[in-house]
C-alpha cells in the first residue's frame, strides 16, 4: 500500500514532535537537578551528538531505504535471512507498550491545566498532598482525561499522515515553541535567570560519576524518540531524493534545544520562589506549582501556558508512539487506517487503565509485583529492554548487514568527510553504549 508522503517541513515538524516530549520539558530538568547541572549537561550534549545523531540518521537510512512499515522495511532490506531480520520491525511495539503509562500522565497533564485556572497549592508540602491524593484516590478524574487523551490521540491517527499527523504538528509544534520561548523571555527578565545558566553551564564535576554517564546516554537516546519505530516509519513518508542527515541535524538541534531552553526557565522560576532544582519527577507536578504560585495571578497564567505546552510536546509524541504499529497492520493486513489506529489506540487505553488502577489505594497491592506497580514495571520494560534493544537492532543492522557500498552512495554525499566517522561510532560505540545502559537499567551494576 503506498504511503503518503510528507512535504519537507512536515516531516522534520513530525519527527520534532516525536522526539519533543515529556522527556525534554519533564525528564531533562529534573535529571539535571539530579546530577549536579552543568556537568550532566556537557555529558549529555556530548551523548546526543556521537551517539543519538548516530542512530538517528541510520533509524532515517532503514525507512528512507524500505519505504514501507517497520517489519516490511527490515525484511526488504535484509540481502539474507530476510525471515529473521524482520523481527527488527517489531520494535514498534515498544511506542505501543509505553503509550500504556504515557497516555495516563497526559492525562495528569490535561487535569493540571484546568486546576491552573483557578487555585495552585500554596507550598511544595500542599502541592505533594495534592498531586498525591490524585494519583492514589482520584480515579475517576483519572479516568476521564486519560479517555479523553486517547480519543484526540486515536482521532489524529485516523485522518493518516498529511491530514492528521502533519496538519496536527504543523499547528502544536510552533505553538509550543512560542509558548516556551515567551516564557524564557519573561524568565530572562528575573533577578535568579544567571543563577540558572551557572547551574546549568558551570561544571561541577565531582557531581559526575558512572551512572551519571549511563543516565545522560539512556536519556540522550530515548528523547529523541529512537528505538521505537516512530522515526523509522516516518523515514518512511520522505521525498525521494531527501537530505537525510540534514533532517536528522533539524529534529536533534529543535529536540536539545527545546530541552535546554526548558531547563533554563523551569530552574529560572524555582531560583527565584525559593524551590530547589534537585526535586526529582515531582519537579512538574509538585515543585513548579507551588512556584507559581509564588508569582501572584501571573503565576495562574503561566501554569496554563507551562501545562499547555507540556500537553501538546506529550500529544505530538503520543501519536509517533502509535503509528508505527498503526503502519504494520495497514501493509501486512490490509487493515484500513480507521480499523487499525481505533484497535491500536483500545490496547493502549484499555491497558492504561490497569496502569492507572495500580496507582489507586485499594488496588496497588493487586497490581504489585516485587518492588514495583503494574505501571513501573511497563516503564522499566520499555526503558531497559524495548529501547535499548532497538538501538542495538538499528545499529547492527546498518552498520553490519546493509552492504557499506549502498548505505555510503546515500550518505557520503551528505555527511563529506564525517562519512568514516558517523560509520565507525555507528558499528561499534553506539552498539557497546547501548548494551552498557541496558545492563545498568537491568541492576547488572
Amino acid at each position: 500500500m503506498k504511503i503518503a508522503r510528507f512535504s519537507r517541513i512536515g516531516f522534520i515538524l513530525a519527527a520534532a514532535g516525536s522526539a519533543v516530549g515529556l522527556g525534554n520539558i519533564w525528564k531533562f530538568p529534573y535529571i539535571t537537578g539530579e546530577y549536579g547541572g552543568g556537568a550532566f549537561v556537557f555529558v549529555y550534549l556530548l551523548t546526543v551528538l556521537f551517539i543519538g545523531f548516530s542512530i538517528m540518521i541510520a533509524e532515517m537510512l532503514i525507512g528512507y531505504i524500505g519505504r514501507k512499515d517497520t517489519v516490511s522495511s527490515f525484511e526488504s532490506i535484509a540481502p539474507t535471512h530476510k525471515h529473521l531480520w524482520k523481527y527488527g520491525g517489531f520494535q514498534g511495539l515498544a511506542g505501543l507498550f509505553i503509550m500504556i503509562f504515557y497516555s495516563v500522565v497526559i492525562g495528569w497533564i490535561f487535569h493540571y491545566i484546568i486546576t491552573s485556572l483557578s487555585t495552585l497549592p500554596a507550598s511544595i508540602k500542599e502541592a505533594e498532598s495534592t498531586f498525591n491524593t490524585m494519583l492514589h484516590t482520584d480515579i475517576w478524574t483519572q479516568l476521564f482525561y486519560h479517555s479523553v487523551a486517547f480519543v484526540w490521540i486515536t482521532y489524529v491517527l485516523t485522518k493518516g499522515i498529511k491530514g492528521g499527523i502533519e496538519k496536527m504538528n504543523l499547528v502544536l509544534m510552533p505553538a509550543l515553541m512560542v509558548i516556551l520561548v515567551g516564557m524564557f523571555i519573561y524568565a530572562l527578565s528575573l533577578d535568579a535567570f544567571p543563577k540558572a545558566v551557572h547551574f546549568m553551564f558551570a561544571p561541577d564535576w565531582s557531581k559526575i560519576n558512572s551512572e551519571a554517564f549511563v543516565v545522560a546516554v539512556g536519556h540522550a537516546f530515548f528523547t529523541l524518540s529512537l528505538g521505537m519505530g516512530a522515526i523509522m516509519t516516518y523515514a518512511a513518508s520522505l521525498e525521494k531524493n531527501s537530505n537525510i542527515v540534514k533532517a536528522a541535524f533539524w529534529v536533534v538541534f529543535l529536540d536539545t534545544t527545546i530541552a535546554i531552553v526548558a531547563g533554563l526557565m523551569l530552574f529560572t522560576f524555582l531560583y527565584q520562589y525559593g524551590a530547589g532544582p534537585a526535586k526529582g519527577p515531582g519537579l512538574v507536578f509538585i515543585s513548579l506549582p507551588a512556584a507559581f504560585y509564588e508569582m501572584g495571578i501571573i503565576g495562574n497564567a503561566f501554569a496554563v501556558l507551562f501545562f499547555i505546552a507540556l500537553a501538546f510536546a506529550g500529544l505530538t509524541s503520543s501519536v509517533s508512539l502509535v503509528e508505527p504499529m498503526v503502519q504494520y497492520f495497514i501493509d501486512r493486513f490490509s487493515w484500513s487506517r480507521l480499523k487499525a489506529s481505533i484497535l491500536m489506540g483500545l490496547f493502549f487505553y484499555l491497558i492504561g487503565i490497569i496502569a492507572l488502577l495500580s496507582n489507586i489505594d485499594g488496588f496497588k497491592e493487586a497490581l504489585t509485583w516485587g518492588d514495583k506497580n503494574f505501571f513501573d514495571w511497563v516503564d522499566y520494560f520499555t526503558a531497559a529492554i524495548m529501547l535499548p534493544i532497538g538501538g542495538l537492532i538499528m545499529a547492527l543492522f546498518v552498520g553490519f548487514v546493509i552492504d557499506k557500498r549502498k548505505v555510503e552512495s546515500i550518505l557520503k554525499p551528505q555527511l563529506g568527510f564525517a562519512f568514516e566517522a558517523w560509520y565507525f561510532s555507528l558499528r561499534y560505540i553506539t552498539p557497546v553504549a547501548m548494551f552498557i545502559v541496558m545492563l545498568n537499567l537491568l541492576g547488572v551494576f
